[in-house]
């Protein structure tokens, strides 16, 4: 089986393949084998967010800087275009473009091989199931094409497609959704893609919001195929027996059946494996938060799903469209043997029902009015108490209004400054200058306390201000000449707001914010005249007690205007919003807003 697999390596690109698309690549297939594969996880290709490691959360590292590395390679059939779009613990991702020419553009992730194999204790097996993988199910419209890799001493890289549009749930309002026919349309295309997969044998076992991409044109993309297995070869089926995925999304089975379950290795199929977690998906697409904590007692929502034979009364079920409950419920089928198949699937009404967004080909219709739609359905509501308890059954996040220092550690959260907590290193590949909380450079000047007309004349056309009107709708100057997705909808994440408070006044302000939501902040230097940006570095478990990880750079990007940027760098999407949003409406006396 691994044989077979390996040799898939060794054949040249055919004309029909993707990467001939590229020529910078075809000097160089003879020269990449199944030795030349990728590290760690597979690049998560979102044109301006940072790669989404997948790292434990007791093996969050400190930081290392990029000019502490040994220099990237230079003998590559390619030119890097980008500053780092992405970041991991042993990996950057850059965009880049062949030598001589300016187009096309994709992806190209560098691996600190040393770093993956010391720290990351990744197998030099692992790796190369990973590449194998990843270039035996690339060929569908909804996977994330493989182009080819190669090597120097220290660095492993690997060129792969773009995706431009972004992270779809970065587009998706937390605890909200997205209307039944945008559903419909990402839902109906990560089927396919699954079902593609799994026709090659392979099983992706680890669908989740982060390694769900989309393409300028608003069409689906999965990526990241560390996890995968192959599970069928000529007819012969094998079972899995590793724990791995995230607990909101994985299957009950993957927690029984592996080899630290109840059941210890007893295994599970993983295609199963995937249609629970496509499931799971929908229904996050529907209510924007996920059913449970993970498929164990110990989650009460999970409990009583059991209990009362998927008729449960919890209030994120009460509110999906009635259409849909019964597939969710032949996904979401406890015994996998009575577990919708992909056929029962693609069969159930829902799944076979009209849309207006969906063409026959299975790709998006009307992209203008669909992104339109969900760009305007992203809003904050500074009304809401950012402090509310939690409903029922769900693990503790930021919302313990009561919560003392003393208790933050029990409830998970860590310090927001990095903790040598593992033996790896974060590094950190585009600010070699950058201090852990400010980075001084020349003052730009006085610092004005109101700066209202500045503020609206410089955000006129930014489209993260939308969130912050009482009608949110997209900026004129971005639907004049719309022909894409993308022209409504940017790629990079829209966890920001802008301020004319003084950086001296905005860091402590967005500090209490942090201490009020139970993620302590370690004492901060006082600023002094000439810094004009500063850095937060944010670890915490969200709401789902599922790692977050990130940090909140403070920019002055105009005289008297401060950019307050949220940026993920591991964990769900909606729970980094809802991180996002909660920050925002604590530190409302300082956040511009549009209708004021």
């Amino acid at each position: 089986m691994n044989a077979w697999l390996f040799s898939q390596t060794m054949c040249l690109w055919p004309a029909s393949h993707p990467a001939s698309r590229y020529p910078c690549f075809n000097a160089h297939q003879n020269s990449f084998s199944a030795s030349n594969v990728l590290a760690n996880k597979l690049c998560y290709l979102n044109p301006n967010l940072f790669f989404s490691s997948s790292l434990p959360f007791s093996e969050f590292h400190p930081i290392m800087h990029h000019s502490q590395l040994a220099p990237l390679p230079s003998n590559v059939p390619f030119r890097i275009v980008s500053r780092t779009i992405g970041q991991g613990a042993y990996a950057c991702i850059k965009k880049a473009c062949p030598l001589d020419d300016d187009n096309p553009v994709f992806a190209v992730k560098y691996i600190h091989k040393d770093y993956a194999a010391r720290h990351g204790k990744i197998s030099a097996r692992q790796l190369a199931m990973e590449v194998t993988v990843h270039k035996h199910v690339s060929g569908h419209g909804n996977i994330i094409e493989f182009f080819t890799t190669g090597e120097d001493d220290v660095w492993r890289w690997i060129a792969m497609e773009l995706a431009e549009g972004g992270d779809l749930f970065d587009k998706i309002e937390a605890d909200e959704g997205v209307g039944e026919d945008i559903a419909h349309v990402y839902f109906s295309q990560l089927v396919s893609a699954v079902g593609f997969m799994h026709s090659k044998g392979v099983g992706h076992r680890d669908i989740k919001p982060e390694n769900m991409l989309l393409t300028g044109d608003g069409n689906l993309k999965i990526a990241d195929f560390g996890l995968a297995a192959l599970f069928e070869y000529k007819g012969t089926r094998k079972m899995s027996t590793t724990f791995c995925g995230s607990p909101p999304y994985i299957a009950p089975e993957v927690i029984s059946s592996s080899t630290k379950g109840t059941n210890k290795g007893s295994g599970y199929h993983p295609d199963l494996v995937d249609i629970w977690s496509c499931g799971i998906v929908l229904f996050v697409l529907l209510a924007g938060n996920t059913p449970w904590d993970s498929p164990t007692d110990d989650s009460y929502e999970y409990h009583e799903y059991v209990a009362t034979n998927s008729r449960t009364t919890d209030e994120l079920w009460q509110r999906l469209p009635s259409a849909t409950l019964s597939l969710l419920r032949g996904m979401l089928t406890v015994d996998p043997k009575g577990r919708f198949s992909l056929e029962d699937v693609r069969r159930h009404p829902w799944y076979t029902r009209a849309n207006k967004f969906l063409s026959i080909d299975g790709k998006l219709r009307d992209p203008i009015n669909l992104a339109t739609s969900m760009f305007e359905s992203l809003h904050i509501d500074f009304s809401q108490d950012p402090l509310s308890r939690p409903r029922k059954g769900t693990g503790r996040s930021f919302d313990q209004m009561d919560m003392d220092v003393e208790d933050n550690t029990a409830a998970g959260f860590s310090s927001t400054q990095p903790e040598m907590l593992g033996g790896g290193m974060m590094m950190d590949w585009d600010n070699p200058q950058e201090a852990d909380v400010f980075s001084s450079t020349q003052p730009l000047g006085k610092q004005f306390a109101s700066q209202d007309a500045v503020m609206a004349g410089h955000l006129e056309d930014e489209p993260s201000m939308s969130q912050f009107s009482q009608q949110p709708s997209v900026p004129v100057s971005r639907t004049q000449n719309a022909q894409k997705f993308q022209d409504i909808i940017p790629s990079r994440a829209m966890t920001r707001f802008y301020s004319s408070w003084e950086l001296k006044l905005l860091v402590p302000l967005i500090c209490e914010a942090l201490h009020r939501l139970g993620v302590p902040v370690p004492s901060v230097p006082a600023v002094t005249a000439g810094d004009t940006s500063a850095l937060i570095r944010v670890t915490a478990k969200d709401g789902r007690m599922c790692p977050l990880q990130g940090k909140v750079l403070i920019e002055c990007v105009s005289e008297g205007v401060f950019e307050v940027e949220f940026v993920k760098m591991k964990g769900d999407p909606l729970e980094w919003r809802r991180f996002f949003k909660k920050v925002a409406i604590l530190c409302k006396d300082a956040v511009f807003r549009p209708d004021e």
